[in-house]
Protein backbone atom coordinates (compact mmCIF):
# COMPACT_ATOMS: atom_id res chain seq x y z
CA UNK A 1 0.00 0.00 0.00
CA UNK A 2 3.04 2.29 0.90
CA UNK A 3 4.58 1.33 -2.39
CA UNK A 4 1.61 2.31 -4.37
CA UNK A 5 1.42 5.89 -2.61
CA UNK A 6 5.22 6.36 -3.06
CA UNK A 7 4.52 5.87 -6.89
CA UNK A 8 1.48 7.70 -7.35
CA UNK A 9 3.43 10.33 -5.93
CA UNK A 10 6.52 9.95 -7.93
CA UNK A 11 4.60 10.46 -10.94
CA UNK A 12 2.71 13.02 -9.68
CA UNK A 13 6.43 15.05 -8.98
CA UNK A 14 7.12 13.83 -12.74
CA UNK A 15 4.13 15.45 -14.40
CA UNK A 16 3.97 18.57 -11.98
CA UNK A 17 6.74 20.90 -14.45
CA UNK A 18 4.35 20.06 -17.27
CA UNK A 19 1.08 20.77 -15.01
CA UNK A 20 2.21 24.05 -13.96
CA UNK A 21 3.51 25.18 -17.47
CA UNK A 22 0.28 24.52 -19.01
CA UNK A 23 -1.63 25.85 -16.11
CA UNK A 24 0.05 28.82 -16.54
CA UNK A 25 0.67 29.42 -20.15
CA UNK A 26 -2.34 27.82 -21.39
CA UNK A 27 -5.59 27.80 -18.65
CA UNK A 28 -4.89 30.85 -17.19
CA UNK A 29 -4.59 33.19 -20.02
CA UNK A 30 -7.57 31.30 -21.59
CA UNK A 31 -9.34 31.82 -18.16
CA UNK A 32 -8.22 35.78 -18.31
CA UNK A 33 -9.25 36.00 -22.01
CA UNK A 34 -12.53 34.57 -21.64
CA UNK A 35 -13.45 37.12 -18.40
CA UNK A 36 -12.10 40.24 -20.36
CA UNK A 37 -14.08 39.09 -23.32
CA UNK A 38 -17.17 39.85 -20.33
CA UNK A 39 -15.80 43.69 -20.29
CA UNK A 40 -15.36 46.80 -21.90
CA UNK A 41 -11.56 46.94 -21.19
CA UNK A 42 -9.60 49.76 -22.39
CA UNK A 43 -5.90 50.51 -21.45
CA UNK A 44 -6.65 53.88 -20.72
CA UNK A 45 -9.30 53.18 -18.33
CA UNK A 46 -10.71 51.00 -15.98
CA UNK A 47 -12.79 48.07 -16.96
CA UNK A 48 -16.60 47.35 -16.35
CA UNK A 49 -18.54 44.52 -16.69
CA UNK A 50 -20.83 44.44 -20.09
CA UNK A 51 -22.19 40.74 -19.64
CA UNK A 52 -22.16 39.31 -23.66
CA UNK A 53 -22.29 42.52 -25.54
CA UNK A 54 -19.22 42.37 -27.01
CA UNK A 55 -20.35 39.15 -28.74
CA UNK A 56 -23.23 40.82 -30.04
CA UNK A 57 -21.49 43.33 -31.34
CA UNK A 58 -19.16 40.83 -33.16
CA UNK A 59 -21.84 39.35 -34.63
CA UNK A 60 -23.19 42.07 -36.09
CA UNK A 61 -19.69 43.77 -37.13
CA UNK A 62 -19.48 43.69 -40.86
CA UNK A 63 -16.03 44.06 -40.95
CA UNK A 64 -14.75 41.68 -38.56
CA UNK A 65 -16.94 38.79 -40.98
CA UNK A 66 -15.22 40.67 -43.88
CA UNK A 67 -11.95 39.69 -42.69
CA UNK A 68 -13.24 36.18 -41.74
CA UNK A 69 -14.89 35.67 -45.24
CA UNK A 70 -11.03 36.84 -46.55
CA UNK A 71 -9.14 34.55 -44.28
CA UNK A 72 -11.42 31.73 -45.49
CA UNK A 73 -10.81 32.95 -49.08
CA UNK A 74 -7.18 32.39 -48.05
CA UNK A 75 -7.28 29.22 -46.19
CA UNK A 76 -8.92 27.38 -49.02
CA UNK A 77 -6.61 28.76 -51.56
CA UNK A 78 -3.51 27.99 -49.71
CA UNK A 79 -4.12 24.29 -48.04
CA UNK A 80 -4.93 22.44 -51.37
CA UNK A 81 -1.16 23.78 -52.71
CA UNK A 82 0.35 22.73 -49.63
CA UNK A 83 -0.92 19.18 -49.65
CA UNK A 84 -0.99 18.50 -53.56
CA UNK A 85 2.49 20.17 -53.82
CA UNK A 86 4.05 18.34 -50.71
CA UNK A 87 2.80 15.04 -51.52
CA UNK A 88 4.67 15.75 -55.28
CA UNK A 89 7.39 16.92 -53.82
CA UNK A 90 7.50 14.06 -51.26
CA UNK A 91 7.06 11.05 -54.79
CA UNK A 92 9.99 12.65 -55.81
CA UNK A 93 12.57 13.07 -53.19
CA UNK A 94 11.13 9.53 -51.21
CA UNK A 95 12.94 7.15 -53.96
CA UNK A 96 16.71 6.30 -53.48
CA UNK A 97 18.71 8.69 -55.32
CA UNK A 98 21.85 10.53 -55.42
CA UNK A 99 20.77 13.95 -54.85
CA UNK A 100 17.88 13.09 -52.61
CA UNK A 101 19.21 14.51 -49.98
CA UNK A 102 20.16 17.77 -51.06
CA UNK A 103 17.00 18.01 -52.78
CA UNK A 104 15.40 17.40 -49.66
CA UNK A 105 17.34 20.00 -48.04
CA UNK A 106 16.97 22.56 -49.90
CA UNK A 107 13.46 22.63 -50.14
CA UNK A 108 13.45 22.26 -46.09
CA UNK A 109 15.54 25.06 -45.61
CA UNK A 110 12.98 28.00 -46.32
CA UNK A 111 11.01 26.01 -43.28
CA UNK A 112 13.60 26.87 -40.44
CA UNK A 113 13.76 30.86 -41.22
CA UNK A 114 11.24 32.58 -39.07
CA UNK A 115 8.04 34.18 -40.96
CA UNK A 116 8.90 37.49 -40.15
CA UNK A 117 11.92 37.40 -41.78
CA UNK A 118 10.62 35.31 -44.67
CA UNK A 119 7.59 37.88 -45.33
CA UNK A 120 10.09 40.69 -44.94
CA UNK A 121 12.32 39.09 -48.04
CA UNK A 122 9.23 38.23 -50.42
CA UNK A 123 8.27 41.91 -49.32
CA UNK A 124 11.30 43.05 -50.60
CA UNK A 125 11.17 40.53 -54.43
CA UNK A 126 7.68 42.10 -54.58
CA UNK A 127 8.95 45.54 -54.64
CA UNK A 128 7.77 47.70 -57.39
CA UNK A 129 10.46 49.54 -58.35
CA UNK A 130 13.59 47.32 -56.75
CA UNK A 131 12.10 44.04 -56.70
CA UNK A 132 14.20 41.03 -58.67
CA UNK A 133 10.87 39.42 -59.65
CA UNK A 134 9.85 42.48 -61.47
CA UNK A 135 13.28 43.05 -63.22
CA UNK A 136 12.87 39.33 -64.38
CA UNK A 137 9.74 39.75 -65.50
CA UNK A 138 10.38 43.25 -67.98
CA UNK A 139 13.83 41.46 -69.17
CA UNK A 140 11.65 38.55 -69.81
CA UNK A 141 9.59 40.54 -72.01
CA UNK A 142 6.51 39.00 -69.68
CA UNK A 143 5.82 42.81 -69.11
CA UNK A 144 6.02 46.18 -69.94
CA UNK A 145 6.42 48.12 -66.73
CA UNK A 146 6.34 47.14 -62.61
CA UNK A 147 3.30 45.17 -61.63
CA UNK A 148 2.39 47.04 -57.98
CA UNK A 149 1.90 43.28 -56.56
CA UNK A 150 1.43 44.50 -52.71
CA UNK A 151 -1.25 46.70 -51.30
CA UNK A 152 -3.24 48.06 -54.46
CA UNK A 153 -5.00 45.13 -55.64
CA UNK A 154 -6.16 42.43 -52.90
CA UNK A 155 -6.12 39.61 -55.90
CA UNK A 156 -2.49 40.43 -56.79
CA UNK A 157 -1.38 40.89 -52.87
CA UNK A 158 -3.44 37.52 -51.51
CA UNK A 159 -1.64 35.68 -54.81
CA UNK A 160 2.05 37.35 -53.79
CA UNK A 161 1.43 36.40 -50.03
CA UNK A 162 0.47 33.31 -50.94
CA UNK A 163 3.67 32.53 -52.99
CA UNK A 164 5.75 33.76 -49.94
CA UNK A 165 4.18 31.26 -47.42
CA UNK A 166 4.23 28.23 -49.91
CA UNK A 167 7.72 28.36 -50.13
CA UNK A 168 8.10 29.15 -46.92
CA UNK A 169 6.12 26.18 -46.00
CA UNK A 170 5.68 23.86 -48.23
CA UNK A 171 8.78 21.62 -47.15
CA UNK A 172 7.25 20.62 -43.52
CA UNK A 173 4.79 18.62 -45.42
CA UNK A 174 7.00 17.52 -47.56
CA UNK A 175 9.15 16.01 -44.90
CA UNK A 176 6.00 14.47 -43.11
CA UNK A 177 4.62 12.95 -46.63
CA UNK A 178 7.89 11.25 -46.75
CA UNK A 179 8.34 10.22 -43.45
CA UNK A 180 4.84 8.57 -44.13
CA UNK A 181 5.58 6.88 -47.93
CA UNK A 182 8.53 5.47 -45.95
CA UNK A 183 7.10 3.68 -43.26
CA UNK A 184 5.09 1.69 -45.88
CA UNK A 185 6.37 -1.70 -45.27
CA UNK A 186 8.64 -3.31 -47.88
CA UNK A 187 6.03 -6.31 -48.40
CA UNK A 188 3.24 -4.59 -49.26
CA UNK A 189 4.80 -2.72 -52.05
CA UNK A 190 6.95 -5.86 -53.11
CA UNK A 191 3.46 -7.88 -52.94
CA UNK A 192 1.98 -5.24 -55.41
CA UNK A 193 4.68 -5.27 -57.48
CA UNK A 194 4.04 -8.76 -57.76
CA UNK A 195 0.19 -8.69 -57.97
CA UNK A 196 1.42 -6.34 -61.43
CA UNK A 197 0.49 -3.45 -60.03
CA UNK A 198 1.38 0.05 -61.97
CA UNK A 199 2.49 2.96 -60.45
CA UNK A 200 -0.17 4.96 -60.87
CA UNK A 201 -2.24 1.90 -59.03
CA UNK A 202 0.53 0.97 -56.36
CA UNK A 203 -0.16 4.75 -55.76
CA UNK A 204 -3.82 5.22 -55.61
CA UNK A 205 -4.10 1.58 -53.72
CA UNK A 206 -1.38 1.43 -51.71
CA UNK A 207 0.75 4.68 -50.97
CA UNK A 208 -2.37 7.11 -50.57
CA UNK A 209 -4.75 4.96 -48.44
CA UNK A 210 -1.67 4.32 -45.96
CA UNK A 211 -0.91 7.93 -45.93
CA UNK A 212 -4.20 9.44 -45.64
CA UNK A 213 -3.53 9.95 -41.78
CA UNK A 214 -0.24 11.94 -42.46
CA UNK A 215 -2.54 13.78 -45.23
CA UNK A 216 -5.38 14.90 -42.63
CA UNK A 217 -2.63 15.59 -40.08
CA UNK A 218 -1.08 18.17 -42.24
CA UNK A 219 -4.29 19.31 -43.73
CA UNK A 220 -5.31 20.23 -39.94
CA UNK A 221 -2.15 22.00 -39.40
CA UNK A 222 -2.31 24.14 -43.06
CA UNK A 223 -5.77 24.80 -41.94
CA UNK A 224 -4.97 26.58 -38.71
CA UNK A 225 -2.08 28.09 -39.79
CA UNK A 226 -3.96 29.81 -42.53
CA UNK A 227 -6.57 30.66 -40.24
CA UNK A 228 -3.97 32.30 -37.60
CA UNK A 229 -2.27 34.21 -40.15
CA UNK A 230 -0.84 37.54 -39.30
CA UNK A 231 2.69 37.95 -39.83
CA UNK A 232 2.45 38.14 -43.68
CA UNK A 233 0.07 40.09 -43.99
CA UNK A 234 0.65 42.48 -41.28
CA UNK A 235 4.61 43.07 -42.87
CA UNK A 236 4.12 43.17 -46.31
CA UNK A 237 0.23 44.38 -46.97
CA UNK A 238 -0.42 45.80 -43.36
CA UNK A 239 -4.10 44.98 -44.76
CA UNK A 240 -4.03 47.45 -47.62
CA UNK A 241 -6.22 47.97 -49.92
CA UNK A 242 -8.59 49.45 -47.15
CA UNK A 243 -8.39 46.36 -45.36
CA UNK A 244 -9.44 43.93 -47.74
CA UNK A 245 -6.52 42.28 -47.08
CA UNK A 246 -6.79 41.78 -43.59
CA UNK A 247 -7.17 38.46 -42.01
CA UNK A 248 -9.15 37.84 -38.57
CA UNK A 249 -6.34 37.92 -36.39
CA UNK A 250 -5.00 41.12 -38.08
CA UNK A 251 -8.70 42.36 -37.19
CA UNK A 252 -7.97 41.05 -33.57
CA UNK A 253 -5.02 42.82 -33.24
CA UNK A 254 -6.46 46.41 -34.95
CA UNK A 255 -9.41 46.33 -31.82
CA UNK A 256 -6.98 45.42 -29.40
CA UNK A 257 -3.93 47.66 -29.49
CA UNK A 258 -4.19 50.66 -32.00
CA UNK A 259 -8.45 51.05 -31.22
CA UNK A 260 -7.76 50.11 -27.68
CA UNK A 261 -10.81 47.54 -27.42
CA UNK A 262 -8.98 45.19 -25.39
CA UNK A 263 -12.23 43.52 -24.26
CA UNK A 264 -13.94 43.12 -27.92
CA UNK A 265 -10.48 41.64 -29.07
CA UNK A 266 -10.87 38.98 -26.53
CA UNK A 267 -14.10 38.31 -28.13
CA UNK A 268 -13.32 37.94 -31.22
CA UNK A 269 -10.41 35.55 -30.45
CA UNK A 270 -12.53 33.30 -28.58
CA UNK A 271 -15.03 33.27 -32.23
CA UNK A 272 -11.79 32.49 -33.91
CA UNK A 273 -10.45 29.71 -31.57
CA UNK A 274 -14.37 28.15 -31.45
CA UNK A 275 -14.02 28.14 -35.11
CA UNK A 276 -10.95 26.31 -35.18
CA UNK A 277 -12.05 23.68 -31.85
CA UNK A 278 -14.84 23.09 -34.40
CA UNK A 279 -12.48 22.53 -37.71
CA UNK A 280 -10.44 20.02 -35.52
CA UNK A 281 -13.24 18.02 -34.04
CA UNK A 282 -13.96 17.35 -37.19
CA UNK A 283 -11.10 16.89 -38.64
CA UNK A 284 -10.18 13.97 -36.03
CA UNK A 285 -13.48 12.47 -36.50
CA UNK A 286 -12.46 11.97 -40.37
CA UNK A 287 -9.15 10.82 -39.47
CA UNK A 288 -10.69 7.99 -36.90
CA UNK A 289 -13.00 6.84 -39.86
CA UNK A 290 -10.00 6.60 -42.37
CA UNK A 291 -8.36 4.66 -39.34
CA UNK A 292 -11.27 2.40 -39.81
Amino acid sequence: MQGTRRNRWTGLAYVAPALVFVLVFTVYPLGRMIWMSLHEWSLIAEPHFIGLDNFRRAFGDEQFWTSFRFTLEYTVLITPVLIVGGYLLALLTAPPSRVRAVTRTVIFVPVVIGLGVSSLLWYWLFSTNFGVINRILLDLGVIDRPVLWLGVDAGTSNFAISTSVVWKVIGFGMILFVGAIQAIPTEITESSLVDGAGYRQRLTRVVLPLTMRTVLLVTLLSVIGSLLAFDQFYIMTAGQPQNETATSVFFVYLNSFPYLRLGYGAALSLILAVTILAFTIVQLVLTRRSES
